[in-house]
């Protein structure tokens, strides 16, 4: 008899309820869990992707290690000693140093990687750690550092009690939230409408998000500085401020901002002046108002400028740390004290080695990787371990990273899959599917658009042999450690210790987190992993509320407006502002079936049109002579790729797209539905040399490109040439 187990998904952050029908220990279907505190029955088309990553017959059930150019299976003690044997001789030869790390971005959503994975990780010693962070809201994070002091202090729109929310370079409909965790979109954008309230896009597409809106506004990728200087000079200059409290440095920023008309910037921001103040005052008019800028102001030059202005521009108006404003959440695990203890704090405290760009929370940048692999000298990355990321794929100048993994003396990848990076391994450790394992949404509750705690049992049981992630870094870091001798006082230490991780584990950091939180056994909520079973749906803890002062960790315990290092790179975008800009220039999407490179394999999920389509506005098209169906050349100073294209006024004239995460036609992948939908990968395009400049974050959008019509004849897929 079928029976029906509670659930999460996480595939993104939206962590929706779910509940999945076992029948004989095999799952057969998955719905959305109308109980769940949280999402109430909500879930979008990814999730039967939790079923299909479940069952993949190309997802890696046992260790695998290389073998000249093949993978062959090994038992768990071969591959475990494999692996720490390799990083145990480069560090030894070479140093720390000599060994990297890159995790992907699905750590957030996996308790296992959040906790014994960053303990092992981050205590290695190197400073070359890397992740998705800088290919995704680093800027963001910096931004919140220097203003709010922390790197986590991340402030969320309250969404359900705004009354407008203006969207910059955002599409919530398709991510569901982006730092920023709040299931189904659309139905919130309902309720701003039906209680009177207004949405407003700005973005250089028009994505699905601004097909909701009652607004859309087109912006030229990269303008978004130059669009916030501007925004903020108008609430100054029409008497709109209406600046909150606990601030400082206003007349500052009110300075920095004076430049910088709607008329003065209107050649960088690509939009009309009218429509610049119609933006301003329909925020400022508005009896509670929510700025969310997310992905597309931090894939660019300056995207810590434009995360900066943005919640300075929440600030001046008087919707920051206000209901309907911008807001922090409080989660029943307070998340700095763990990120203060993984190190993932501050700025600048040491630098890459061949670039000497900074660090941020304790990583460098991905687009540094490939080059500190490639140079000779102390401190060149010898070894890497890789866990849940894929940055061949999804770091920029991904052919230059794909060619510097190669040349690794030992590489190490905790991933399920033989992929596009994990195919360069010496030893690959799968861990069980996400079906297996516990969940509490340890990072993502610290981004929730209202508060709220659920844990979840692992709903399905492991097949045998198989580990979750946080019991493979518990043995590699022992062994990396300790050695792997049989006997002997090292031997002994390993078994004792491994015993005492495994009797705490993810569950019971959680429930010491929970105990000692704000909800904790000192409150009424009193809560615990015990108690959160008893409330299997998840327990609802309430709305957003305000957190100032108290919780800002700046030097004068007031909120920064003009940090001195932002000050500054303001005044090189007044420098810039007669620069001329490329005739057309190259942006990223993300589908709503799709989640960067990992759910490809998908059937159910890539079926249907073609999504790696190029989209070119009818004018370009015009001019070049393409159609619709016809194969163009994309060409950048990094490399060529030819794609299928798309005319399509959803994008603005001068501006065309490509989705993120394909390109899976390399050689040696396992994946045979990714490999029948393989596409082309933006990044064989990108430049790792194109970054923010205060982060060294990926500057993905606004890319300049040459597009040039090969023939009108549509081939069975877009390829890389």
């Amino acid at each position: 008899m079928a029976k029906h187990a509670i659930a999460t998904c996480v595939l993104c952050e939206a962590s929706c309820g779910i509940t999945v029908e076992v029948d004989g220990g095999v799952p057969r279907a998955v719905r959305g869990d109308p109980d769940d505190s949280m999402s109430q029955g909500f879930v979008c088309p990814k999730v039967v992707g939790m079923i299909d990553l479940h069952q993949d017959t190309d997802r890696l059930r046992a260790p695998v290690v290389r073998d000249g150019k093949d993978f062959r299976e090994v038992s768990w003690d071969e591959a475990l000693e494999r692996a720490a044997h390799g990083i145990r001789r480069v560090r030894r030869e070479h140093g720390a140093d000599a060994v990297a790390v890159y995790q992907g971005n699905p750590t957030a959503h996996n308790l296992g990687l959040l906790t014994v994975g960053q303990l092992v990780l981050r205590t290695l010693g190197t400073k070359n750690l890397y992740s998705a962070s800088t290919a995704d809201q680093i800027p963001h994070m910096r931004a919140a550092h220097e203003m709010f002091g922390h790197l986590v202090f991340m402030p969320v729109p309250d969404v359900d009690r705004t009354d407008h929310w203006l969207i910059v370079g955002g599409n919530p409909a398709v991510s569901n939230g982006s730092i920023m965790t709040a299931p189904d979109v659309k139905r919130r954008i309902e309720a701003i409408r039906a209680r009177g309230g207004s949405v407003t896009v700005v973005d250089p597409r028009r994505t699905e998000t601004a097909r909701l809106a009652d607004r859309h506004v087109f912006i030229r990728p990269g303008g978004d500085p130059w669009f916030f200087l501007a925004m903020i000079h108008v609430v100054f200059e029409e008497g709109l401020a209406r600046p909150g409290k606990h601030l400082h440095g206003l007349a500052d920023l009110r300075e920095l901002a004076r430049p910088f008309t709607p008329e003065v910037v209107e050649g960088r921001v690509g939009m009309s002046p009218a429509a610049l103040r119609e933006t301003v005052r329909a925020f400022c008019h508005a009896h509670r108002a929510a700025c969310y800028v997310r992905v597309g102001t931090c894939h660019q030059e300056h995207g810590t400028i434009a995360s900066w202005l943005a919640y300075a521009f929440a600030a001046v108006t008087g919707n920051l740390d206000r209901e309907g404003g911008l807001m922090w959440a409080s989660p029943a695990v307070e998340l700095a004290p763990i990120a203060d203890a993984f190190g993932l704090r501050g700025h600048g405290r040491f630098e890459s080695r061949v670039r000497r760009f900074p660090e941020t929370g304790g990583e460098l940048p991905i687009a540094v990787l490939a080059e500190e692999i490639e140079t000779p000298g102390r401190g060149q990355v010898r070894a890497l371990i890789t866990s849940a990321g894929n940055p061949v794929l999804s770091a920029p100048n991904g052919r230059r990273v794909d060619r510097a993994l190669a040349s690794l003396e030992h590489m190490v990848s905790v991933d399920g899959y033989i992929n596009e990076t994990t195919r360069h391994a010496h030893v690959i450790l799968p861990p069980c599917s996400p079906l297996s394992r516990a969940h509490y949404d340890l990072a993502l509750g610290a981004y929730a658009v209202r508060n709220g705690a659920k844990w979840v049992d692992p709903p399905l049981p492991r097949r045998a042999g198989e580990k979750d992630d946080g019991e493979i870094f518990t043995e590699l870091g022992l062994r990396i450690r300790l050695g792997a001798r049989s006997k002997g006082p090292s031997a002994l230490a390993r078994r004792v210790i491994s015993r005492a991780v495994r009797q705490l584990g993810p569950e019971g950091i959680v429930d010491l987190g929970l105990r000692i939180g704000p909800y904790g056994m000192r409150s009424a909520h009193k809560l615990s992993v015990k108690k959160l079973r008893a409330h299997p749906h998840g327990l609802d803890l309430g709305p957003l509320m305000p957190q100032l002062p108290g919780m800002l960790r700046t030097p004068s315990k007031k909120v920064e407006l003009a940090p001195p290092a932002f000050a500054r790179e303001v005044r090189a975008l007044r420098e810039s502002l007669g620069a001329s800009t490329p005739g057309l220039v190259l942006i990223g999407r993300r589908e709503l079936r799709s989640n960067n490179s990992w759910l490809h394999n998908s059937e159910r999920l890539v079926k249907g049109r073609d999504r790696g389509v190029l989209l070119v506005h009818p004018d370009d098209a015009r001019a070049r002579g393409l159609a619709d169906g016809a194969r163009a050349r994309v060409t950048t100073d990094q490399g060529t790729v030819v794609a299928v294209v798309k005319v399509s006024d959803e994008v603005m004239r001068g501006v065309v797209s490509l989705p993120h995460g394909w390109g899976h036609d390399r050689p040696g992948v396992r994946a045979r539905v990714a490999a029948a939908h393989a596409g082309v990968s933006m990044n064989d395009l990108t430049d790792d040399g194109r970054l923010d400049r205060l982060t060294g974050n990926a500057a993905f959008n606004g890319v300049p490109v040459e597009v040039e019509l090969i023939t009108t004849h549509v081939g069975p897929h877009a390829s890389a040439e």
